[in-house]
């Protein structure tokens, strides 16, 4: 199976000016701190200043979409307002329905929340069958026929801060 990135982006976006938020579950975390640091890695790499990108965490991928509103409204009270936000969450389906509930209702709140807090929202959430999926797609797989996610959407985050964000037109 091939799995590919963002691949060749159109442009080299400059991030330098950018606030970019990040937004992680704590479950599954030998692969959200894979995909943290991949995203992270790709910021930085694209001039977001480390001082600029900030990272919180919730308990679990459910509260992801409540976590970032409330993380991007916290900055704008604060004066300080994010460009972009990432929530990031892994989830691994099981024997019961729990991951379908799960992942639906998160995507849709993730999805939704754009709406709501008028900044790009990146999609960071795995749904995964196994846990040998998601530690491909967090790069860290034995056998290294994956990349990490969190490269793409750390990514994603510049180039749509960049083109559409706030201070874009």
């Amino acid at each position: 199976m091939a799995v590919k990135g963002l691949g060749k982006i159109d442009q080299k976006y400059d991030g330098s000016r950018l606030r970019i938020g990040i937004i992680h579950a704590r479950w599954n975390n030998v692969v959200i701190d894979a995909l943290v640091k991949g995203a992270i890695e790709r910021m930085l790499s694209l001039g977001v200043q480390e001082s600029n990108i900030i990272v919180e965490t919730v308990p679990g991928s459910f509260e992801l979409p409540y976590g970032a509103k409330r993380l991007a409204q916290r900055e704008e009270k604060n004066g300080t307002p994010l460009d972009a936000v990432i929530p990031i969450g892994v989830l691994i389906k099981g024997s019961t329905m729990h991951f379908e509930y799960i992942s639906d209702s998160t995507t849709q709140a993730i999805m939704a929340l754009q709406d709501k807090i008028d900044i790009p929202v990146i999609f960071g959430l795995l749904t995964c069958l196994t846990e040998e999926q998601a530690l491909a797609r967090a790069g860290i797989d034995e056998g290294k026929t994956m990349h990490n996610h969190g490269e793409d959407w750390g990514a994603a985050a510049v180039e749509m801060a960049t083109k559409f964000g706030r201070n874009a037109f």
